[in-house]
């Protein structure tokens, strides 16, 4: 099994996101301390495979999320400033793209089409164009939690178990029709009523923290604040293989209250984590878990078996990527609110960003019993 590296120079506060970038030399990590951290590739150092370059990004508020752009000189943020911003690694220049009327809690590139989207607590996603400039601000029924790309597609997770899937060629056609040019002045008001390419509802009856798609773009995995994990796929034929699991729980014994004037009974009790971040390897297909219990899983979708079970972590899992290559898992641990402290701050001792580097067949999937 592999050893984790625990990286130098963690953020001061929680961590929100971590990403690879498309080369794998660069792992960018956002933090509630209003910064991006970047952790370059040290191939000639084995014991420490990335190391931190220097690189630390001030924004004007926390960062709540952050993706790639086409090369590794492009990030994308977004955060409790309510602006999506470019940042330019290589001037650390910042540009505002467009901006939401809340908070921006989720933002992804797409590649393949050339838009970034982004979503806010004001119950809209924004898409836009990064050849023209322009971007299109598009209402959702309901207050989004997460966001997945496939190659064509955009699934946003929302609260009352709505989970809305749009056609990214679609979205890209109508920014180029319809989208306005970004000012970054304020608040872009016209909004776009979009009927989605699908709309379901989630088999996880409580709020999404994660979703993640498959590397195949056949579906996607949710998961929850009840410990719990959903597979779905997006074709209507394949629906039917649609499940969820339990994850993320520990026993443990309690006091239980009798009646008056009895004493207290010592009995087991199911403590049930939230599933904080969702990752699927890019090779294999399998998916990793991270949960408020500092424990990271990994699970085969197909076969419904865990794969394996790592040593638990000094706190809980806040977000995980793994490099396009499948050769690193990233994990962001930070306290969260599982322990009772929410209303204190956050121990930077207790922050950390841990690369694992994988054995070959590590993440490979376990054949059906």
């Amino acid at each position: 099994m592999s050893t984790p590296d625990e990286l130098d120079s963690p953020p001061s506060d929680a961590i929100s996101s971590l990403r690879f970038s498309p080369s794998n030399t660069l792992l960018a990590v956002a933090s509630w301390d209003r910064s991006v951290s970047v952790y370059q590739r040290t191939p000639d150092t084995p014991s420490q495979p990335f190391a931190f370059s220097s690189t630390r990004i001030q924004c004007r508020a926390p960062v709540l999320d952050i993706a790639w752009g086409a090369d590794d000189s492009t990030l994308y943020s977004v955060g409790l400033d309510h602006d999506v911003r470019s940042i330019n690694l290589e001037t650390q220049e910042q540009t505002i793209l467009s901006t939401h009327e809340a908070a921006c809690n989720k933002v992804a590139y797409s590649a393949e089409h050339g838009v970034v989207l982004s979503t806010s607590w004001d119950s809209t996603f924004h898409v836009y164009n990064t050849s023209t400039n322009q971007f299109l601000r598009v209402r959702l029924p309901a207050k989004p939690f997460a966001l997945g790309l496939t190659a064509t597609r955009a699934i946003i997770a929302m609260a009352e178990r709505k989970i809305f899937v749009y056609d990214l060629q679609a979205l890209r056609m109508l920014v180029d029709q319809a989208g306005r040019t970004a000012n970054g002045t304020g608040p872009n008001h016209d909004v776009t009523e979009i009927v989605p390419w699908q709309q379901r509802e989630s088999s996880l009856k409580f709020m999404t923290r994660a979703l993640a798609c498959m590397p195949d773009g056949e579906g996607f995995a949710t998961s929850s604040i009840e410990g719990r994990v959903g597979v779905e796929w997006l074709e209507a034929g394949e629906q039917g293989k649609t499940y969820a699991f339990k994850c993320h729980r520990q026993t443990t014994t309690a006091a239980v209250g009798t009646d008056e004037g009895e004493e207290e009974e010592q009995r087991e009790v199911d403590v049930v984590y939230p599933v904080n971040a969702l990752a699927f390897h890019p090779l294999h297909g399998t998916f990793a878990t991270g949960g408020g219990d500092g424990v990271v899983c990994v699970w085969d979708a197909q076969t419904k078996r865990r794969v394996r079970q790592y040593p638990k972590l000094a706190a809980s899992v806040a977000a995980m990527d793994f490099s396009s290559d499948g050769k690193f898992l990233a994990i962001g641990v930070s306290p969260g609110f599982e322990d009772g402290k929410e209303d204190e701050e956050v121990d930077a001792g207790n922050v950390s960003v841990v690369v694992r580097e994988l054995g070959e067949n590590e993440a490979k999937g376990k054949p059906a019993k």
